[in-house]
């Protein structure tokens, strides 16, 4: 039997529709927050990607050469594709620009709870500027859809990539070794962070207060608790917008610091601590990418929702999703009455109701069971001797009660 690639998955209508249901909540948040949707290729020139994904994102493309012999891959994450159609596209709009999206991204990596390699992001990038208000608009439009989902526990951390770029470069870190060094910090790998400094030279005190940093976590006054600089006094703005938006249950994590490299001002990850140590979410940032895809500087903020991780964080809480079925199951009690069945049927579809019909030629019991199992809100029976008189019985599904009414008024 073909089974489908390790690392994707068939969405079955139960699932499917859960999922579309929950999708519809996320799309409405950023709906009301002024996003508008747009939408780019699965595919794209694997440069795109290349150029600045960070080392972590390109050993897990999925690259290719094409019969153009073209350099293609898989999109493993969507800002690098949204911003090369702002550049190609939308450069001449009106700033600021506040698109969302949705679709699959691929990336070739272990198979585990919640990781595929064909996973979904929701996500928004609002084009234009760098300031405090841009990036608290970011995180509260992410937070109320996280909210929107109907998770109970999960947290926002955010910080400062200049605080870390800063510390680095301060203990004699060379700029091309840096993006390594911040992946190793970015996943807490210490011991795999370590070699790297020291064989770079630096001193194992400042190390380990290097360590110590990416591991300060805490409130507003976390921002007080080290000299900071003007990334401290940019998060404090930033704190000062989210407080006034409602945004009040955050953390300042100096330590975040984000997969991606093309990250350059605030850092921002939501977590679901249902999910145990691979709790993350969403996560986000403020970057400048335009100017490698041929446009000019433009800073941008955006985040990405984790789809699929959000949706099992729901199931690890006990959220469930009950069917929503549809209006009317039509049922004939008998061949003769099959055609003015479905006669019925197409009057309720064209009157805007969901029905379907028995095309499976049922005893009674078994229709109404399998109506029960769509679920059907009501069951519509068509017997002979009642299109005589022009009736039908209507059967809710719900109470077992029933009923003539006229097929007039069905």
């Amino acid at each position: 039997m073909i089974q489908c690639p390790r690392g994707t998955r068939d969405f079955l209508p139960d699932e499917l529709e859960k999922r579309r249901h929950y999708e519809a909540a996320l799309r409405d948040v950023v709906l009301r927050h002024g996003f508008r949707e747009i939408e780019t290729p699965i595919f794209e020139e694997a440069e795109l990607f290349i150029l600045r994904s960070g080392p972590n994102v390109l050993k897990e493309l999925y690259a290719f050469k094409d019969k153009g012999d073209r350099d293609i891959a898989l999109r493993p994450e969507m800002t690098a594709p949204v911003v090369r159609a702002f550049v190609n596209g939308m450069s001449n709009d009106p700033k600021p620009i506040k698109v969302f999206y949705f679709g699959q991204c691929f990336r070739y990596e272990r198979p585990q709870a919640g990781r595929y390699r064909e996973f979904f992001q929701f996500g928004a990038e609002i084009i234009g500027s760098a300031t405090p208000e841009t990036d608290a608009e970011a995180i509260a439009t992410a937070a109320a859809m996280i909210k929107a989902l109907g998770l109970n526990e999960y947290r926002v951390r955010i910080g400062h990539i200049g605080v870390l770029r800063q510390r680095i470069a301060d203990i004699g870190v060379p700029k091309e070794r840096t993006a390594e060094v911040l992946q190793k910090l970015d996943k807490k790998l210490y011991d795999e962070a370590r070699p790297i400094l020291e064989e770079i030279g630096v001193s194992q005190g400042d190390i380990d207060a290097l360590f110590a940093l990416t591991e300060t976590v805490g409130g507003p006054e976390v921002l007080d608790s080290a000299p900071l600089g003007e990334a401290g006094e940019y998060l404090r703005e930033v704190v000062s917008y989210l407080n006034v938006m409602g945004v009040t249950d955050i953390e300042i994590d100096l330590g975040v610091v984000r997969g991606l490299d093309y990250y350059t001002g605030m850092v921002f990850e939501a977590e679901a601590p249902a999910l145990g140590a691979e709790k993350q979410i969403c996560g986000g940032g403020s970057y400048s990418l335009s100017e490698l895809f041929g446009g000019e500087k433009v800073f941008s903020t955006g985040f990405a929702v984790g789809f699929d991780r959000a949706l099992l964080a729901m199931e690890k809480e006990g959220i469930g999703y009950a069917r929503k079925g549809i209006d009317y199951y039509v049922i004939p009690v008998s061949e003769d009455v099959r055609k003015q069945a479905f006669g019925i049927v197409t009057k309720l579809r064209d009157a805007g109701k969901s029905a379907d019909i028995d095309i499976m030629g049922r005893k009674m019991g078994k229709a109404l069971k399998y109506a029960a199992g769509i679920p059907a809100r009501y069951a519509v029976i068509v017997g002979a001797s009642e299109l005589e008189k022009g009736v039908v019985t209507l059967r809710d599904m719900e109470s077992g009660d029933q009923k003539e009414i006229p097929l007039a008024d069905l």
